[in-house]
């Protein structure tokens, strides 16, 4: 054996009581597991005594912003001293393959807020298995999967443009994510209250996810409104994967905003009322009322028609941006969730120049008024300033609505983590152990055993693969070894990048990427790609 992890408290993925093993890694496997009395104790090369640990397989975080911080901070400790050992990214329906070079620029650019802009970055791939054979090339940290982002798509096969997709259009966006699969990727993203994704209509959708269905992979939507109008952003994209007969994965399946305080409940009735009709239909969230998303975002969708470099324009022009301030402010912009934005919810959590750097953990309306301006002039300032670089967290969830929704027995865990910026969300530092020390040992909202299964083979399951995502003779050997009575979140909003306490061990292949709470080099992530449906 290379390594026996003694005497540890296994919690296997599947929601059954724990129970005490000694487990015996070889080969980057699970190779025995023995039970006390059960004939000879493993030895191997290695003995760690786990006493007091718990061992469950390695987290997977279904909702991960990592697409440039895998190749960029090649320690990636914001998500493996979480014990994420696997990680899904091209998320929200834009990412970085497939691209042209005009689309790159393009997409480098709207989602700088998220990534940064990859300086330094070698952006020599096009298409979506490039990119996957640059992180592999590269070495990464954790393993990751990718989805193909339709926005991006159709910015490459449609551009900027609020109008249907030609018949030649479409037929391209649709060989486009055929390809995407077919290179390994496992599914499809999308970003309906992004520009240019949100200005597909749902038959465009259903044609695409369609090519999901027959690929065996699932559609993965950010939906049209988390605010007003939520509950029917849901029935859309549930209407039209079922229409297509596609897998279905709701992204940080959340109701924010006061207009739903309270309303996750009707959440759940659709969501069980499609599952009792066999919809095969799974959710993420992150255990955190605040959302986070880029400034520039929250525009109304026709201010981001024809690209960055067009909202630019829209910006400084002072007709069109009052335009804008009302679409906004008063009426509710399709790209803020119908909802009449409150500058005092949204807070500044990161710039991508030095100068607006002073802006960073206040809230805007704070931020005016300090410099004696109105919200939408300080706002205006900033994208044009920050050449829509700043990145914001949204203070508009409900706890009530966030305990209720993780409780489903089809909910995945997600952090949906920025890792950008000078004040990011805490939940790409904080998500996995969160859940485990907050919501199972603090508030007893599920039973450990419960709460790691909810992190492991129910996200597993959803990705379709045979040997992750459980404790069990034969799996890989990904693997989190944490202790139950400290597990904890080290991130908060004041100090968001502190590291969690409570997890000193986690392997990838049997490899010790975190070893007595310290990151060490090994790079043991491959890039874990959809097997093509014959």
């Amino acid at each position: 054996m290379d390594t026996v992890l003694r005497d540890v408290r296994v919690i296997d993925g599947t929601g059954a009581p724990s129970y005490r093993a000694d487990v015996a890694l070889s080969g980057g496997r699970i190779c025995g597991i023995h039970r006390p009395g059960n004939g000879r104790r493993p030895a191997g090369r290695r003995t760690l005594d786990a006493h007091g640990l718990a061992l469950a397989p390695g987290f997977i975080d279904m909702h991960a912003h990592s697409d440039l911080a895998l190749l960029t901070d090649p320690a990636h400790t914001a998500k493996a001293a979480q014990g994420v050992t696997l990680e899904v990214i091209g998320q929200d329906g834009l990412s970085y393959a497939p691209v042209d070079d005009r689309t790159l620029a393009e997409v480098r650019t709207q989602i700088t807020g998220w990534n940064g802009d990859g300086h330094g970055i070698d952006f020599g791939w096009r298409t979506v298995g490039e990119y996957l054979d640059r992180l592999d090339r590269q070495g990464i940290a954790v393993n990751a999967a990718y989805l193909v982002p339709q926005g991006t798509v159709r910015m490459l096969a449609v551009g900027w443009e609020d109008r249907p997709a030609t018949a030649a259009e479409l037929g391209r966006m649709k060989r486009l994510v055929a390809e995407g699969l077919e290179q390994g990727a496992v599914g499809l993203s999308s970003g309906l209250t992004y520009t240019p994704g949100m200005y597909a209509d749902e038959a465009e959708l259903t044609e695409l996810c369609r090519v999901v269905a027959r690929h065996g992979g699932y559609y993965c939507p950010h939906h049209r409104s988390y605010g007003a109008g939520a509950l029917a952003a849901y029935e859309e994209v549930i209407g039209l994967a079922r229409a297509a007969g596609c897998a279905l994965h709701l992204a940080h399946a959340v109701m924010n905003f006061p207009v739903n305080a309270g309303r996750a409940p009707e959440l759940l009735a659709l969501l069980d009322a499609a599952l009792a009709d066999g919809a095969d239909i799974s959710l993420d969230t992150y255990p955190y009322t605040p959302g986070c998303t880029t400034l520039v975002a929250m525009l109304p969708g026709w201010a981001c028609e024809g690209g960055p470099e067009a909202v630019l324009a829209r910006l400084q022009d002072d007709a069109t941006a009052e335009r804008i301030r009302y679409a906004m402010e008063v009426e509710g912009a399709d790209g803020y969730h119908g909802v009449p934005v409150d500058w005092e919810a949204i807070e500044i959590s990161g710039v991508a120049g030095p100068g607006f750097a002073g802006h960073v953990g206040t809230s805007v309306a704070r931020c005016a008024r300090a410099r004696g301006e109105e919200p939408w002039a300080l706002a205006r300032r900033l994208l044009i300033g920050d050449r829509l670089g700043p990145t914001v967290l949204q203070h508009v969830g409900h706890e009530e609505n966030v305990r209720t929704i993780m409780r489903h027995h089809v909910h995945t865990g997600g952090s949906d983590g920025i890792l950008h910026g000078a004040k990011p969300h805490p939940r790409a530092f904080g998500t996995f152990p969160h859940y485990l020390g907050r919501y199972a040992r603090e508030l007893g909202m599920f039973s450990l055993e419960e709460c790691v299964a909810h992190l492991t083979s129910r996200p597993a399951a959803r990705l379709r693969l045979p040997d992750r995502g459980l404790v069990r003779e034969g799996y890989r050997a990904d693997l989190v070894l944490f202790d139950p009575r400290t597990v904890a979140a080290g991130a908060t909003f004041e100090a968001p990048r502190r590291l969690p306490t409570g997890i000193p061990y986690v392997l990838i292949a049997g490899r010790f990427v975190m070893e007595d709470g310290r990151r060490t080099d090994v790079l043991a992530g491959r890039t874990v790609r959809r097997t093509p449906v014959a």
